[in-house]
């Protein structure tokens, strides 16, 4: 299974790298996890310079698709060459997720339009602008499609895939592995009573 975070100039690191690295928690054959950017390196709001594992293009195969969030999103969604890319992703075969302003990007592709959705509060007006419903909490999914709002929601969109893609078990552990010592039990239950009430029967008894 491969799941691929959009990485965009401006990014935000609490987005793409947290994310990231519960994702690299789990261990299971064939499981993959990518840095997707439109060039080959990026550079945060806060100077971070990374480098992209995949392309746009080859993001748009994977099993999952999480669009970071930053400073420069919506230059992102301006950009014609990025969003004719991104216009690949399938909703019916891959699951999306975007992080606080990420969240405008699947707006602007048209994805969120009978969704609601939620974002950080700086994003918000362009995504209700963009016809989304914003909601006031920090995670919401339907079907295939999972939103979050405030940078460290985005332990709520790994937690998500992590589900979806190898169960609930899974996600939990991962969660486990990076929760406080001490406070790993009060940060497992959190994920869990965000995420779980969006997971399908099949997910959530994996």
């Amino acid at each position: 299974m491969h799941t691929a975070i959009l990485t965009f100039d401006g990014y935000n690191e609490l987005d793409s790298l947290i994310a990231l690295g519960i994702l690299n928690r789990v261990s299971a054959p064939g499981w993959k996890v990518s840095i997707a950017a439109p060039t080959p390196r990026v550079t945060s709001m806060n100077g971070v310079t990374i480098d992209a594992t995949i392309d746009l293009d080859e993001a748009c195969t994977a099993d999952a698709v999480i669009v970071g969030s930053g400073r420069r999103t919506r230059e992102v969604v301006e950009d014609t060459a990025i969003m004719q890319t991104l216009r690949q992703l399938d909703v019916r075969r891959q699951l999306l997720a975007a992080q606080c302003s990420g969240t405008l990007v699947l707006a602007k592709l048209g994805l969120l339009a009978d969704v609601p959705a939620c974002t950080d509060v700086t994003t918000k007006p362009w995504v209700v602008a963009a016809g989304v419903n914003v909601l006031n909490q920090p995670f919401f999914a339907r079907g295939n499609l999972a939103t979050a709002g405030g940078c460290l929601a985005s332990t709520y969109l790994a937690t998500w895939t992590i589900a979806r893609l190898h169960g609930l078990t899974a996600a939990a552990g991962a969660m486990d592995y990076v929760a406080p010592v001490g406070e790993k039990q009060e940060y497992v239950d959190r994920a869990l009573r965000n995420v779980t009430p969006y997971l399908e029967p099949a997910s959530a008894l994996a």
